[in-house]
C-alpha cells in the first residue's frame, strides 16, 4: 500500500494477467485518512493505451473510491514482458461539498500554489490465471474502449461497451422407453408363439412320414402346402424383432 498524508493508494503497482487481443482491467482503491474532502485526478505516460474511470473525482472524508484501468486489446506483446508505462496519482484537499463537476486543471498546479500530493505507480504485466475447468461458458471480451485526450495531455473516460452472455439451452429427447418395451414384449410373445406352433407341426409332420412309410404311400400334398406357408409366417415374425 502507498500512502501519502491524503490518500492511501492500494496496491502501489498496476497489475494487468496480460494476454493478446484481449482488454484487461484492473483496479485501484483510494483511502482518504483526513477529515477533509480530497480531489484526485490520474494521469498515465500513454493515455492512448489506457482508459481510465474515473479520471477525476472526489473522496470524501474516511471514506474510499475505487478506480478501474482498462488496458486496450494489444496485438503484440512487447519483450520480455516488460512495460514501460507509468501513473501519476495526484491529489489535493478541496472545499467541503466540492463535486467531481467541480474539478479543473488548475487544481492540480503547483504553479498556483496549491499543495499537490504525487504518487507515481507503475505498470507489470503477470501470466493471465488458469481457467478452472477446460471448458468455457462463453466469450467475455467486450469491445475497446475509445480513449480521448485532451488539451493538457489527460486521459479522459469513455463508456465501456456491456458484454452480453447468450445462454444455450438444452432440449431433451422425449422418453419413448415403455412404449418400447411393450412393442418388444408383444413380439417377444409372437415369436414364442410361432416357434411353438412350429414344434408342434413338426412332430406332426414326423408322425405323418412314419405312418405314411408303413402304409407305404407318399406324404399328403395339403400338407406340404400348410407346412411352407407357417415356415414364411414364422420368418416375417423373426425379422420383425
Amino acid at each position: 500500500m502507498s500512502t501519502g498524508e491524503l490518500l492511501s493508494i492500494e496496491p502501489q503497482e498496476l497489475q494487468f494477467p496480460f494476454e493478446l487481443r484481449k482488454q484487461i482491467s484492473c483496479s485501484l482503491q483510494l483511502s482518504n485518512k483526513t477529515d477533509d474532502y480530497v480531489a484526485f485526478k490520474v494521469k498515465t505516460t500513454n493515455p492512448k493505451k489506457y482508459c481510465v474511470r474515473p479520471n477525476t473525482g472526489i473522496v470524501q472524508p474516511r471514506t474510499t473510491c475505487d478506480v478501474i484501468v482498462t488496458m486496450q486489446a494489444q496485438k503484440e506483446a512487447p519483450p520480455d514482458m516488460q512495460c514501460k508505462d507509468k501513473f501519476l496519482l495526484q491529489s489535493v484537499v478541496t472545499n467541503p461539498g466540492t463535486t467531481a463537476k467541480d474539478i479543473t486543471p488548475e487544481m492540480f498546479s503547483k504553479e498556483s500554489g496549491h499543495p499537490v500530493e504525487e504518487c507515481k505507480l507503475r505498470v507489470l504485466y503477470v501470466a493471465p490465471p488458469r481457467p478452472p475447468s477446460p471448458v468455457r461458458e462463453g466469450s467475455e471480451e467486450g469491445s475497446s474502449p475509445r480513449a480521448s485526450i485532451s488539451d493538457n495531455g489527460n486521459l479522459n473516460p469513455s463508456d465501456f461497451g456491456v458484454v452480453s452472455r447468450a445462454s444455450a439451452e438444452r432440449y431433451e429427447p422425449q422418453d419413448n422407453s415403455s412404449e418400447t418395451k411393450a412393442l418388444i414384449l408383444k413380439l417377444t410373445e409372437e415369436k414364442n408363439s410361432a416357434i411353438q406352433q412350429n414344434r408342434q407341426l413338426q412332430q406332426e409332420l414326423e408322425l405323418l412320414r412314419r405312418g405314411g412309410r408303413k402304409g407305404h404311400g407318399g406324404i399328403p400334398f395339403i400338407y406340404v402346402i400348410v407346412v411352407g406357408l407357417i415356415g414364411i409366417i414364422l420368418g416375417y415374425l423373426l425379422k420383425k424383432t
